[in-house]
């Protein structure tokens, strides 16, 4: 989880809402990494979870990732529970529950609907406190140059 932070840290350097993510195979092995870049690329799917999807479907050499496990630091949104799933992710660990749009048990529990093709084991809560203030830190600074703003 702590290299999913530091994925966030740079979303959040870039301005982007501060997410990240790595894939490690089976092994154990860092197979890919990415962070939100969906103001960057102008790219609605461009979710940390997606992008480190992409560059571990790559390295693969194909979009299946038997045995794989993703970490993120915040709750995976159906989108990206989606895409898990067809990639046949053995296992997702998340940080920080979240209680808008997580579809790892917030909102929905998509990982456990029985009729889907796949179903994977999801753990939530590792170095939550630590994913959550940095999204803290992120809302309070933008609320802030918002309200400067106006008042400008």
């Amino acid at each position: 989880m702590q290299l999913a932070l530091a994925q966030a840290g740079l979303a959040y350097a870039a301005g982007e809402v501060p997410v990240g993510a790595v894939v490690l195979d089976a092994e154990g092995e860092l197979i890919g990494s990415g962070f939100n870049r969906t103001i960057t690329d102008s790219d609605p799917t461009a979710h940390a979870e997606i992008v480190a999807l992409r560059v571990a479907a790559a390295h693969m050499g194909n979009y299946r990732l038997p045995g794989a496990r993703l970490y993120v630091t915040l709750e995976p949104c159906i989108m990206c529970i989606g895409a898990m799933l067809h990639a046949r992710l053995d296992r997702i660990v998340y940080g920080a529950a979240d209680p808008k749009t997580g579809a790892c048990g917030s909102v929905l529990a998509a990982h456990e609907i029985s009729r889907l093709n796949h179903q994977t084991t999801v753990q939530g809560g590792v170095l939550e406190d630590e994913c959550a203030e940095l999204l803290r830190r992120f809302f309070r600074e933008r609320r802030a140059q918002a309200k400067a703003g106006k008042s400008a």
